[in-house]
């Protein structure tokens, strides 16, 4: 049973209900003095309580996937590429889902039990409604393999677009958070598929990924000294996957990265600190200071660099020692509700340019999906705006198709990717 079946969550609540029935029915038995009839009635609470709060945690991991197997629960997990999953929605012409199914692609097929449990996601041809796609990203440098949700809007699979990049938005979800959090309770994909709808947002590719690549560790984004190279995999290897297998532009002007939480915090240090690879944060409740914590252990080592390490990761010292880097961020936190607010006015205000900042300040809200989903439009729309489409384009004529090495491709996709020069997008499409 997986973890996070229905099965294994009916299992745990049929048998907390067992042992409150045991409990009740044995407790006579219990109740006569002795040694032995009080560790029995111990043993009988314990083992009640556990079935119980057992129960409640597989309901909640299954509603919110923090945990989708039992190996990340124990902190067994996947470091090395692996071989490709063959979903059952085989296309017949060597891809799945549209993705291609070649050996050593940095972007593989995934299973689609996570995404079958989503709701709102685009039914119908991918050209009027656009797609969204279950894979791996693996990362040629860290050797990570991570899940991925993958919305491809309906202009990717439009004739009138098949030679242009489009911008790409990395949203990352918080600890110990899931893609299925940013499908299911963010709705990353039908949030933005209902804005470029309504011709509020330019077409996007949207990329949503779990930060928290060594579990149950928080890494926090931090490329920790001899541990998870988290910014390496998230500012490297993630960008090169995605260009090798979509039509992503080359430009970091077309890359931008959101986030809620942990999320937020990981969104606003990965521009921040790699103004060549984003331009462009939403941040939806970010801290401004990565710390060690129980969660995260030792992220910055020891010995001479652990100051550097630790300064480098604190926003506000960058902010006030180092040059700042020409990125457009935004930031979201309610003035009642959540504990951020204060900090988020002093990281306004110590904003200079070439960086700019925008922020969304509602007057209430909580650190929770409904404060997040309410701020989610508007900061699409405005990344919306700082990201350039199209970015580059794929060159009309090419004397040489190496289909034979990149793989044969899905619909929408193409094997080759080569730098162009910028064209107009057709006249229907908003700049």
């Amino acid at each position: 049973m997986g973890l996070t079946s229905r099965t294994t969550v009916y299992a745990m609540l049929a048998l907390a209900a067992l042992s409150v029935a045991l409990l009740v029915w044995l407790w006579p038995r219990l109740a006569k003095p002795g040694l032995w009839q009080v560790l029995g009635r111990l043993c009988a609470i314990g083992v009640t309580q556990v079935t119980i709060v057992a129960a409640f945690a597989c309901g909640v991991n299954s509603s919110y996937q923090f945990f989708g197997s039992w190996g990340e629960l124990f902190g067994n997990v996947d470091t090395a590429p692996v071989g490709v999953t063959q979903a059952a929605d085989q296309n017949g012409d060597g891809s799945v889902n549209g993705i291609s199914s070649v050996h050593g692609s940095l972007v593989q097929p995934a299973g689609s039990e996570q995404l079958s449990r989503v709701s709102g996601l685009p039914q119908g041809p991918a050209a009027a409604v656009g797609r969204v796609e279950s894979v791996k990203i693996i990362g040629k440098r860290t050797g990570v393999v991570d899940p991925a949700f993958v919305y491809l809007p309906p202009q990717y699979f439009q004739k009138a677009y098949h030679r242009m990049r489009f911008p790409v938005i990395v949203a990352l979800s918080g600890y110990p958070g899931s893609i299925f959090n940013l499908a299911q309770h963010l709705r990353v994909s039908q949030t933005a598929g209902d804005l470029q709808s309504k011709g509020q947002m330019q077409p996007t590719i949207m990329v949503m990924i779990r930060p928290t690549i060594a579990p149950p560790r928080d890494t926090e984004c931090v490329d920790v000294p001899g541990g998870p190279q988290t910014e390496t995999f998230l500012a490297k290897d993630l960008p090169e996957a995605v260009r090798s297998v979509y039509r992503a532009g080359h430009d970091a002007s077309a890359w931008g990265v959101m986030g809620y939480s942990s999320g937020a915090s990981c969104a606003l240090q990965l521009t921040m600190r790699n103004p060549h690879v984003y331009t462009t944060a939403a941040a939806l409740s970010p801290d401004y200071k990565v710390k060690d914590d129980p969660t995260t252990g030792n992220l910055f080592g020891s010995g001479l660099g652990r100051q550097a390490r630790v300064d480098g990761h604190d926003l506000m010292w960058r902010l006030a020692h180092l040059p700042a880097p020409q990125v457009s961020v935004l930031v979201a936190n309610s003035k009642h509700g959540e504990k951020g607010y204060a900090e988020t006015q002093a990281f306004i205000k110590a904003v200079k340019p070439p960086m700019r900042v925008a922020s969304i300040l509602p007057e209430n809200g909580s650190h929770n999906f409904p404060t997040w989903v309410r701020e989610m439009p508007a900061a699409l729309k405005w990344m919306n705006a700082q990201l350039t489409f199209p970015q580059d384009v794929v060159p009309r004529h090419h004397p040489r198709r190496n289909t034979e090495a990149a793989g044969r491709p899905g619909p929408g996709h193409s094997p080759l990717r080569a730098e162009g020069t910028p064209s107009r997008p057709p006249a229907t499409t908003r700049r």
